[in-house]
């Protein structure tokens, strides 16, 4: 892992962090760790997707470089339509943010630290960016 200072970030890229990172502060996602101790921290990276909206993921490629790969099957689209067309009742489930539903083990916090001008602070809920994510959701 590596121990870095935080990229620079310009003004815009800053104040949208700061935007993301108070609502994952706000939501439980996040928190602080109140020191600034020498660990395994990354900085976050923001997405911007072609409609200007965005959300921050943290930079865990050393993290990623270390980690079994966890591999999982998706269903085929024709077996899951079948058992869909049997169903009395169908619901739609609001998965917005989706690994952030996941609790992260509390010796795992330690290894999923992002470092910012906010300060360090660490994932108690599955973040964006991690190799294995989509296989626990």
């Amino acid at each position: 892992m590596l121990r870095r200072p935080p990229y620079p970030e310009i003004l815009e890229t800053r104040k949208e962090i700061e935007k993301h990172v108070n609502e994952l502060l706000d939501k439980d996602a996040i928190r602080n760790t109140g020191h600034n101790e020498i660990v395994e921290k990354t900085t976050p990276v923001l997405i911007t997707w072609h409609d200007g909206k965005s959300r921050i993921c943290g930079g865990f490629r050393a993290l990623n470089n270390y980690t079994k790969v966890n591999w999982y099957c998706i269903p085929r689209i024709p077996h899951a339509l079948d058992k869909l067309a049997k169903a009395t009742y169908i619901t739609k489930i609001d998965s917005i943010k989706e690994f952030h539903q996941n609790v992260v083990q509390p010796n795992s916090m330690k290894l999923l630290r992002i470092i910012c001008h906010m300060g360090i602070c660490e994932y108690t809920r599955m973040p964006f960016g991690i190799k294995n994510a989509p296989a626990h959701f």
